[in-house]
């Protein structure tokens, strides 16, 4: 999962046990960072942030025309565009004898549904290759065990019991290419977790989030005792050819870098960062040939799954800025000087959104549906709006009545618990 991919789900779940809490995380954090609910850039403090409310007409304001996707199986989501925008990637529990996430392409022209996982083990994260054939995965079918902990979940749900859903960042995770005549290519072959991954435009790169190298050295007590409790802490971003050659680490941060996606024109990275503690993550850019690191949000709350506009002008992303378990979507500008846009107001989850290659539709996870499950949704994008809210097109950003922005709301718990608790917001039990 993309980390959040929530959700990614392009996201990490994880359990951990709560050593502390971190009460009041937006707010006090905010103040003390520096006073601005978004940095310096901005200068406004949280008082001058205009509040809104829930109201789902307010989302007509950037999307329109909302329809449901998916609505087959017990949740659905991270839903990828292929490079024309006839086919969607997406991963799906729909099947009686794999509780796990699998891997399905749906080609918009035909209606053809395919599953393109093997169909045991676990799998997250799928992405179409720019031919339009080729697809991109993270799996477990290798795991000598893979069907003995199919076996095991399954058991547990007919029992009745209902375990708490949790992204393990399982270190049997490993990198696959399916063709188009269904054969699979190994791109990865390290000890750790090797996931959340994407092809560049010109399909000559994969990035993607891995741990491996944690597990590649000699460990101290503690940091054996910290990969036990929170794997995800190790995990920075690589970078190798589409073959599964040349590899190379991109970042060295203590805490978790994760989720990551190239920019339409392949020059930038996004991705989102966890502190150090946990606490928090925001969205980050880096420019591919420099390696230069940028920080786009300063919102203090757990804000992930970032994905870039085809213009290159903004990115999409979620955050819980606005309650525990109440994940919106947010825009903010490429530079990273201006404050974030609200993009949704329906009460739940909302998040992992992507854009159609042509930016006029936008796709994401959501559970705005009357059975609360996380399935796939696609909309019309005013990209000329969200331009103008952003104050891009020349004439200053939009005014708080215009584009009004929430501000931060307490929460209980560190960034990675949410996380875990997550679903059981976003799914019902069974």
């Amino acid at each position: 999962m993309r980390s959040a991919k929530p959700c990614c789900l392009k996201f990490g779940l994880a359990i951990f046990g709560r050593s502390s809490l971190w009460a009041v995380v937006g707010l006090v954090a905010g103040i003390i960072a520096g006073g601005g609910l978004f940095g310096e850039a901005d200068g406004r403090t949280i008082q001058e942030v205009a509040a809104t409310t829930d109201d789902p007409a307010l989302e007509q304001k950037l999307v329109s025309g909302v329809r449901q996707l998916t609505l087959e199986g017990r949740r659905a989501g991270e839903g990828y565009f292929g490079a024309g925008g006839t086919r969607m990637v997406f991963q799906s529990e729909r099947s009686d004898e794999n509780p796990f996430y699998q891997i399905y392409l749906l080609d918009f022209e035909t209606g053809d549904l395919e599953k393109v996982s093997p169909g045991h083990g676990k799998t997250t994260c799928g992405w179409v290759h720019p031919d339009g054939v080729q697809v991109l995965f993270a799996s477990t079918h290798h795991d000598p065990q893979a069907l003995e902990k199919q076996r095991a979940e399954l058991e547990l749900r007919a029992s009745g019991q209902e375990r708490r859903y949790a992204w393990d960042y399982d270190p049997q995770f490993e990198l696959y290419m399916r063709d188009g005549a269904g054969n699979l290519q190994q791109l990865s072959d390290a000890n750790g977790y090797d996931a959340e991954a994407a092809i560049s435009p010109d399909g000559k790169k994969i990035v993607f989030a891995s741990n491996r190298a944690i597990y590649a050295r000699e460990r101290s007590s503690e940091e054996e005792e910290l990969l036990q409790r929170d794997a995800s802490y190790f995990i920075d971003l690589y970078l190798m050819n589409v073959d599964g050659t040349g590899i190379e680490q991109l970042t060295f941060s203590k805490g978790y870098d994760g989720g990551p996606f190239f920019s339409a024109d392949g020059r930038s990275i996004c991705w989102r960062r966890f502190a150090e503690n946990g606490a928090t993550a925001e969205i980050m850019t880096m420019d591919v040939e420099s390696r230069q690191e940028k920080q786009l949000t300063r919102m203090n709350a757990m804000s992930w799954a970032p994905f870039f506009h085809p213009s290159g002008q903004y990115l999409i992303f979620a955050t819980n800025v606005h309650g525990f378990a109440n994940f919106e979507l947010y825009l903010v500008a490429a530079h990273g000087n201006s404050a974030p846009v609200r993009v949704t107001y329906t009460e739940g989850f909302d998040g992992l959104a992507t854009f159609t290659p042509d930016g006029k539709q936008l796709s994401w996870t959501s559970n705005r549906n009357t059975k609360k499950q996380s399935q796939i949704y696609l909309a019309d994008w005013n990209h000329d709006q969200a331009v103008k809210f952003l104050g891009l097109d020349g004439a200053g950003p939009a005014t708080e009545e215009e584009s009004p922005v929430a501000p931060m709301s307490e929460v209980d718990s560190d960034a990675r618990q949410v996380f875990a608790e997550l679903e059981q917001s976003v799914t019902p039990q069974d």
